[in-house]
C-alpha cells in the first residue's frame, strides 16, 4: 500500500499524478460540493479541496492525501461541465475572444500529523475570436462535454487560444503539480529522492 493518496476518481488528475512517478491509490472522496450562499470561487475551491483530504483520514491514518477542485469562471459567474452540445456551443460562444479564468484549489493532510497545506493556483485562457463554424467544429471533433469550459487544453482545445498564463499548464488540466511539488517536499517527500 502506498503512503500517498488522491483523494480523486478523475482519470485527469490520476494521469497528472502518474508524472511524478511516486505510489499512490486513489479513493473517491465524501465531500458535498454544493458552494456555500455568495462564497467566493478562491474560497469555494479551496474549501473543497480541504474537505476532500480530510474525508479520507479515517480511512487513512497515515497518509499524504491530496484534494483538489476546480471552477471555471467566465464574465464573473461559475461554468460548468456543458454536459450537451448545446451547451457546450454556447459556452464556448461566449468565450470567444475572452478571458476564461481557472481556480484550483489544492491541499495536502497529513493524516498522521494533522498538518494541512492549501493553495490556490489561478490560470488563465486568453481565447482569440472564434467563427461559429470553428465553435460547431471542434464541438463534434473534441466532443468536451465533461470538461468545465467546453476544451480540453490538452488537446485541440489548444487550437482556440491567443494564449495561456499561468504558473503551472498542469493547473489547467486539474493537479498543480508544481505547488503540489513543493507541499511534498515540506512533508519529506521529495519526488526527485524517492
Amino acid at each position: 500500500m502506498s503512503d500517498i493518496v488522491l483523494a480523486s476518481t478523475s482519470p485527469w488528475r490520476r494521469a497528472l499524478l502518474e508524472k511524478l512517478g511516486l505510489a499512490f491509490e486513489c479513493a473517491a472522496p465524501l465531500t458535498d460540493e454544493t458552494p456555500q450562499p455568495g462564497e467566493p470561487p478562491r474560497h469555494l475551491v479551496l474549501r473543497l479541496a480541504q474537505e476532500k483530504a480530510q474525508s479520507l483520514a479515517q480511512r487513512f491514518p497515515h497518509h499524504l492525501i491530496i484534494g483538489s477542485d476546480q471552477v471555471c469562471m467566465l464574465e464573473g459567474e461559475i461554468t460548468g461541465k456543458p454536459l450537451t452540445e448545446e451547451n457546450a456551443r454556447q459556452q464556448l460562444t461566449r468565450a470567444s475572444g475572452n478571458i476564461v479564468t481557472f481556480y484550483t484549489g489544492l491541499a495536502l493532510f497529513n493524516s498522521a500529523t494533522g498538518h494541512l497545506q492549501t493553495e490556490c493556483e489561478p490560470f488563465d485562457v486568453h481565447f482569440r475570436h472564434l467563427s461559429a463554424q470553428e465553435i460547431e467544429d471542434y464541438v463534434r471533433k473534441e466532443n468536451p462535454l465533461h470538461c468545465a469550459g467546453s476544451f480540453k487544453s490538452e488537446g485541440l482545445g489548444i487550437a482556440l487560444f491567443d494564449r495561456l498564463e499561468g504558473r503551472d499548464p498542469n493547473t489547467l488540466v486539474g493537479l498543480p503539480l508544481i505547488a503540489l511539488c513543493q507541499m511534498l517536499r515540506r512533508e519529506g517527500c521529495n519526488p526527485l529522492s524517492r
